[in-house]
């Protein structure tokens, strides 16, 4: 379905289709981060990184998500992953001017890590803006959501910075990364929230101090 579909990339950071190609950069990106992964699911080893990015493509080919690897503009490193998943087309009624869409009408963002060295450069501030303005402004999707796991202290402190709204905890929501039954924290952002969170995302990122430079 996605399979000719690119995203580009900005300043800091560029997003290409997940593929074979980036299982070394996973691993690499994704050594000496075990505690900071705690709770994401993170390949770590060449194993994990091949079942991680098989799954991510069986996905993509039954129209289920878009994943990506998450490359340093820099140097084409490969510092991370990210991907749209969950989307939903809505059945509209003949006579609704959203009817026949191919584009998904609703989505989330999820599978988002970046390797140790990147947190906190401004990659996670621009990788959000690309795919946000993506999911808005050429999808044109109402809402996207995220549910980071409740013990993920920093995904959710990220996304409330970013000015997500919390919608609540959803109990034993999903499988977690220590293979138990996990509780989600349910964020959204509606598309008439997009304006004023775009703003905000183009501010932190204009006056971030990584803001003229590549990412590490």
């Amino acid at each position: 379905m996605y399979k000719t579909f690119t995203l580009g990339g900005g300043q800091l950071i560029r997003l290409e289709m997940l593929t074979v190609k980036h299982l070394d950069g996973l691993v690499a990106a994704a050594a000496n981060g075990k505690e900071l992964y705690r709770w994401s699911a993170v390949p770590q080893t060449r194993e994990h990184a091949e079942q991680y990015v098989r799954a991510a493509t069986n996905c993509m080919k039954k129209g289920a998500a878009v994943p990506f690897a998450i490359l340093s503009a820099r140097d084409g490193r490969v510092i991370g992953s990210t991907r749209f998943w969950q989307l939903e087309h809505w059945s509209w009624p003949a006579s609704h001017l959203r009817h026949g869409r191919i584009d998904p009408d609703v989505c989330e963002i999820g599978y988002t890590w970046l390797s140790p060295s990147t947190i906190r450069t401004g990659a996670n501030i621009e990788t959000k803006l690309l795919m946000l303005a993506h999911a808005f402004e050429l999808w044109r999707v109402l809402r996207v959501c995220f549910h980071p796991d409740h013990r993920n202290e920093l995904a959710i402190r990220s996304l409330a910075k970013l000015g997500a709204t919390r919608e609540g905890v959803l109990r034993e929501h999903r499988l977690g990364a220590d293979d138990r039954p996990s509780n989600s924290v349910r964020f959204s952002i509606l598309a008439e929230d997009w304006p004023a969170i775009k703003d905000r995302l183009i501010y932190r990122l204009t006056h971030h101090p990584d803001a003229h430079s590549a990412a590490p």
